[in-house]
């Protein structure tokens, strides 16, 4: 009879889930929390690529309302780099490059100048602090110069 009562016992024990619920949360849990930073990580990269491109369209407007190719690289550095600031994207290094030759074109006649803006940011300021490593994130934009507006000589 002592048999049959640990063997029922035992019979029990094996059918019963106490204890279930832990275990599948400790499978689980790590992947959910896993799977939540890689979206955040995913929206803050996405999130910064459309501040890139405001950087870049703002920097190709500047550099199309001045008349000299000079002139119009200075200012589209300085409007590139006032855009991220502002957006609260810090760079470890920036660079724009502007192709000015729409302000050549003759009076009458529309010409477009392009800004490409590169800025290379940490990922530890643009994710998570810790984590190791940089990006770099590139966006061209294109603005069309007056075409009734005096050029430069």
């Amino acid at each position: 009879m002592t048999h049959v009562r640990y063997t029922a016992r035992w019979a029990r024990a094996v059918r019963s889930d106490e204890g279930s619920s832990a275990v599948e949360a400790a499978i689980i849990l790590p992947s959910l929390i896993m799977f939540l930073c890689l979206a955040i990580a995913g929206g803050r990269l996405v999130t910064s690529g459309a501040k890139i491109d405001a950087a870049a369209e703002d920097a190709a407007r500047e550099a199309s309302i001045h008349r000299t190719a000079a002139a119009a690289q200075d200012a589209a550095h300085a409007a590139a780099s006032q855009s991220l600031d502002d957006q609260g994207i810090k760079c470890a290094s920036i660079s724009v490059s502007v192709n000015t030759g729409g302000l050549n074109v003759p009076v009458g006649q529309v010409g477009t100048v392009t800004a490409t803006v590169r800025c290379t940011v940490n990922l530890s300021d643009l994710l998570l602090p810790g984590v190791p490593g940089a990006r770099t994130l590139t966006s061209t934009a294109t603005s069309v110069v007056d075409q009734y507006r005096q050029r430069g000589n």
